[in-house]
């Protein structure tokens, strides 16, 4: 009897052991995750103590503040400045929704103010810049390149593979895939979603794009942190660079004195060139000039010598 009762211990202590090791987020893996005595497991976030739901895309705001606690704790953040040069690099304040609050600041009090995607839309300030209500990123564009082929890929072949992707790996909607092109190797993947068309139930397209670099950057958010595998018809789709525009529903607010700047600039340049073409034009037609003069002489010279006999 006592070897049957120890046999369903051990059962029993293993389903347990198994259950706790699936305890996990398979959409983040910048969680701790227990089960409770009802064997619910809960998943909290790195960095914020929230909790997060597993079945879909976590807020690339949460993820940023779950990315940048292993910072802190290194102390990277001895120098500051970081904040100030790299706009894609800092610490955020989210609402308790988890979308970027409009405003962000770093630690020497600069700020300045982001649209939906977290992306930096106006000038630095202090702390009395207003930045009233967060403004929406309606439209996503992503830029890749594939690596070298011996011949293109097929263009119905590459878009489906690519809408599934999006769909069964990042649960998008197919309606806000809204164009994939393709011109080997650069594709272009449009992501489009105006605040009216988003229900509660639709991902982000800013959390999906945000997803998506990281995967093709191989430090995939998912769990399992495997490498992203895209088939086209039986063969891998290597991406080797990959860039993302961001367009919101209103405009950006940057400093004239900037932009005016960039226009002199341009103009400075433009200018130079101009005026270095035509310098080159005017000796170009001088040496000319003097080789035609050279050949008229000759020739000149060539009719009198007759004469003189």
């Amino acid at each position: 009897m006592e070897p049957l009762l120890g046999v369903l211990l051990g059962l029993i202590l293993a389903v347990a052991s198994s259950a706790q090791s699936n305890c996990t987020c398979a959409t983040n893996k910048w969680t701790v995750c227990a089960q409770d005595r009802s064997r619910n497991c809960t998943c909290m976030l790195v960095g914020s103590n929230r909790r997060v739901d597993c079945s879909t895309l976590t807020s690339k705001c949460l993820l940023m503040k779950a990315e940048m606690t292993p910072l802190k704790k290194k102390h990277f953040w001895s120098q500051s400045r970081v904040l100030l040069d790299i706009d894609g690099v800092y610490n955020p304040d989210c609402e308790d929704s988890g979308v970027f609050k409009a405003r962000q600041c770093n630690q020497t009090d600069t700020c300045w103010c982001v649209n939906t995607a977290g992306v930096r839309r106006t000038e630095k300030g202090d702390k009395s810049l207003s930045c009233g209500e967060l403004v929406r990123t309606s439209w996503i564009y992503i830029e890749m390149k594939h690596k070298k082929r011996s011949r293109a890929f097929n263009f119905t072949n590459i878009e489906n593979a690519l809408r599934h992707l999006f769909e069964s790996r990042y649960k998008l909607h197919p309606k806000f895939v809204t164009a994939v092109k393709y011109n080997s190797p650069l594709i272009r993947i449009h992501l489009t979603q105006q605040g009216s068309e988003k229900s509660r139930c639709d991902v982000d397209i800013a959390d999906v794009a945000y997803y998506f670099e990281k995967d093709i950057k191989d430090d995939s958010v998912f769990h399992s942190n495997r490498t992203l595998t895209v088939s086209v018809n039986g063969d891998a789709l290597d991406i080797e660079k990959i860039r993302i525009y961001y367009v919101d529903e209103r405009p950006p607010q940057f400093c004239m004195k900037q932009l005016a700047a960039g226009v002199s600039a341009v103009v400075t340049v433009v200018t130079m060139t101009a005026g270095f073409g035509i310098a080159v034009l005017v000796i170009l037609r001088r040496l000319r000039t003097r080789k035609y003069e050279k050949i008229e002489l000759k020739e000149m010279g060539e009719i009198r010598a007759p004469s003189l006999q």
